[in-house]
Order: structure tokens, then C-alpha cells, then sequence
């Protein structure tokens, strides 16, 4: 007796029978196939790109099984990262309102700056802050114009370790009203009985906010001209300078 081998032509689907059973599951799913305007592989056309492959699959090697949930768990991993990276970008945007809604509070404030250099009107009251690790004796504090001129000295005497907060009333040495410009202030002292030169920061009024600065970051615009991150405020003052 002669013996056939192979596969029963009852049992095989038609190309057209294939097709038709992939769509009717897909549209199950209420999975449609891709215009591409979007330009990427979407999970549409992930699955409209399957239904050729099986439609269209040689009878007699069918696709491994293991190949097919390979190539599916490999898209399920993209598919993943890619709502992620949308789930990050939803949360960085928020995060940018929250900074600007933050920022914009500040307006009419004070700012504490770890720069000792500011500007001022004529005659403008001036808060700083002295900030050292260590106690420090005999420290002073001068008050220097943009030529290194000093033109107000206050003797402090004795600070403890961590910060003190002082303020310069605006007036030159001879009691007359500094005039408007940049200046900075200089704290030298003793720290373990040698002479040191000490920490010094300005407090300055926020005159308005940038909500996109200098790559990307809210930017707060000083009173003197100059402008700083939001990032690098170190405290906040309710009063003004």
C-alpha cells in the first residue's frame, strides 16, 4: 500500500479564510490598522504587519512559536518604553508649571545669593549674610565699590560658627549716602587665631522672573541688573532688602 504524507487539505485554512478570522479577531480587540501619519510602528501596525506574515507563511514550515512570541514580547517592551518616556515628559511639563507658579511668588521678595557682589540705588539699605564653619574674632565687614575703594567699614567683633545676618544702611564712611552702582561686601576676621577671609551673600529683590531662560531654567531677574536660577536661591526673605 502506498502511503502519502502531508497535511489534509480539509484542515487548511485559505489565504482569503486566514485574513478574514485575523481581522475578525483584531476588530474584537478594536485594534485598527495604521495610517502611518504618525511615524512610527504603532501597535496597529504591529498586528496588521503579523497578519501578513501568518497569512502568508509558507503551509508546510509554519512560523516557530517561540520566534512569534519573541517578536511580540520585543514590541510589548518598546511599546512600554515609549509610554514611559510620554508618562516622564507629562511630569517634567508639570513639574516646569509648579517651578514658574513658584517663581512668580517671589516677585517684590528677597532672595538670599552666595554671590557678595549687588547693586543699588542711592543711599539703598543692603542685608548680607557672614556664613563660616568655625567662630571667628575681630571680623569686619567692608563695604567696597566696583574699584575696590571701601567705602563703609562695620566692625562685628566676635561671630559663632554658622551664619549672621547684617545690613548696611546705605551710607558711606563720612555719613554721606553711597551713590547708585554695583558694590560687594568683604568679611575678613580671625578663625583658631589666624587671619581669614569669611563667607559672604547678599540678599536681593526679586524685580521680575524669566519662565524661559538660559537653557530651560526659570530665571530670576534681580534688582541691579543681574539674574539668577531659581535652582541657586539658598532662602527666601519676607522682607525686602
Amino acid at each position: 500500500m502506498q502511503s502519502v504524507s502531508g497535511t489534509s487539505s480539509s484542515t487548511l485554512l485559505t489565504l482569503e479564510e486566514k485574513q478574514a478570522k485575523t481581522r475578525e479577531t483584531l476588530a474584537k480587540q478594536d485594534i485598527k490598522e495604521s495610517d502611518g501619519s504618525q511615524g512610527m510602528l504603532t501597535q496597529a501596525d504591529f498586528f496588521a504587519l503579523l497578519t501578513q506574515e501568518l497569512a502568508n507563511q509558507d503551509p508546510t514550515k509554519p512560523v516557530d512559536n517561540n520566534e512569534m512570541i519573541s517578536q511580540m514580547t520585543a514590541f510589548s517592551t518598546t511599546d512600554g518604553v515609549q509610554k514611559l518616556n510620554a508618562s516622564f515628559d507629562s511630569f517634567a511639563t508639570s513639574m516646569t508649571s509648579s517651578q514658574a507658579l513658584q517663581a512668580s511668588s517671589l516677585v517684590g521678595r528677597s532672595v538670599l545669593v552666595e554671590d557678595n557682589v549687588f547693586g543699588m540705588s542711592e543711599g539703598e539699605a543692603v542685608k548680607g549674610k557672614l556664613v563660616s564653619d568655625k567662630p571667628a574674632s575681630n571680623v569686619n565687614i567692608y563695604v567696597e565699590n566696583i574699584a575696590g575703594e571701601v567705602v563703609q567699614t562695620v566692625p562685628v567683633g566676635k561671630t559663632e560658627a554658622g551664619g549672621f545676618t547684617f545690613t548696611w544702611d546705605g551710607q558711606r564712611s563720612n555719613g554721606e549716602p553711597a551713590a547708585a552702582g554695583a558694590y560687594r561686601f568683604r568679611i575678613v576676621g580671625l578663625v583658631d587665631g589666624k587671619a581669614a577671609e569669611l563667607e559672604a551673600q547678599t540678599y536681593r529683590k526679586v524685580d521680575s522672573v524669566t519662565l524661559a531662560g538660559s537653557g530651560g531654567n526659570i530665571m530670576l531677574n534681580l534688582n541691579g541688573g543681574s539674574s539668577m536660577a531659581l535652582s541657586d536661591v539658598v532662602e527666601v526673605s519676607d522682607g525686602d532688602t
